[in-house]
């Protein structure tokens, strides 16, 4: 299972809870998490907002899911 799943599951949201998150298409959304399609840069930045992981982690850049410290949002 990769990881976009994985942390999916354990928030317990579903596809559709996705597409609200972060405005991807649902179908789109199975596309990436089944590894059909790469995600963008944009979608990935937008993915890990939602499932509060770094970019780098949802990329498999690091084993570490916990975020980087963001900057407040005004």
């Amino acid at each position: 299972m990769n990881r976009l799943k994985q942390l999916r599951r354990a928030k317990g949201y579903t596809q559709i809870k996705m597409q609200m998150l972060t405005g991807i298409d649902q179908s789109d959304y199975s596309k990436l998490e089944n590894e059909i399609r790469y995600m963008t840069f944009e979608q990935c930045k937008r993915l890990a907002v939602a499932l509060d992981t770094s970019m780098d982690y949802l990329a498999g850049l690091t084993d570490e899911p916990r975020p980087y410290p963001r900057k407040p949002s005004y």
